[in-house]
Order: structure tokens, then C-alpha cells, then sequence
């Protein structure tokens, strides 16, 4: 059974920087790991994706160029790297993973708080 665990949140001010981690256990092999978040009275986000075989990557077109996914295969771990932070990041930031291929992200950490301040 797999098991994700974010880590890296906090806060920060605008213009900042944070880098989220997200490690896994029994990360199947054909996984498509993605970051979202939920803000306070809004819908989850989904933020990017990354193919664990690949690396391959997709963004949401609201953190593109500010944001970037990575991956460490060796660690399990999963990163997401933000920078230029805005007010409207603020959110809970979740690590996730579903079967390439398929819709639904089946497997899902506890989340990390991110909070940005203007």
C-alpha cells in the first residue's frame, strides 16, 4: 500500500521561495505523481505532474514558469520547487499519485500548508 508524506510548507512573503517535498513508499513503477492544493472555500487545483518514468512534466498554467516539479527515483521522493510566490498561493499543497494512463489519483498524503503574505 503506498504511503505519501509532504513536508516543506511554511511561510513565507511574497516574492519568496519554498521547495515542498513529497516521499513515498511502494511507488509503483508506471506512476504519474502530481502536487495540488486547496485553498479556504475553493476548489483542489491540480498544480503539475511528473511521470515517474520519464519525468515528463505538465504545469497549471497559473504557477508556470514560477514552479517546477522534479523527482529523486532513488529517494521516492518528489519535489516541487516554488518561486516568485504570490498572495494566492496560499493553500494546502497535497502530493498524489495515480497509474499513468488512468483518471483518478488513487493515493493521496495529508498535506502541507503553504502560507504567502503580501
Amino acid at each position: 500500500h503506498m504511503q505519501l508524506m509532504e513536508s516543506g510548507g511554511g511561510s513565507v512573503q511574497a516574492g519568496g521561495s519554498l521547495r515542498l517535498s513529497c516521499v513515498g513508499s511502494d511507488i509503483f513503477t508506471t506512476a504519474c505523481m502530481g502536487w495540488f492544493r486547496q485553498a479556504p472555500g475553493k476548489e483542489r487545483e491540480g498544480v503539475a505532474i511528473i511521470k515517474r518514468v520519464d519525468g515528463a512534466t505538465v504545469y497549471a498554467d497559473s504557477v508556470k514558469g514560477r514552479f517546477t516539479i522534479s523527482q529523486d527515483n532513488a529517494r521516492n521522493t518528489r519535489y516541487l520547487q516554488m518561486n516568485s510566490l504570490k498572495p494566492e498561493d496560499t493553500a494546502m499543497y497535497y502530493c498524489a499519485a495515480r497509474l499513468c494512463g488512468t483518471q483518478e489519483f488513487s493515493e493521496w498524503g495529508q498535506g502541507t500548508q503553504v502560507t504567502v503574505s503580501s
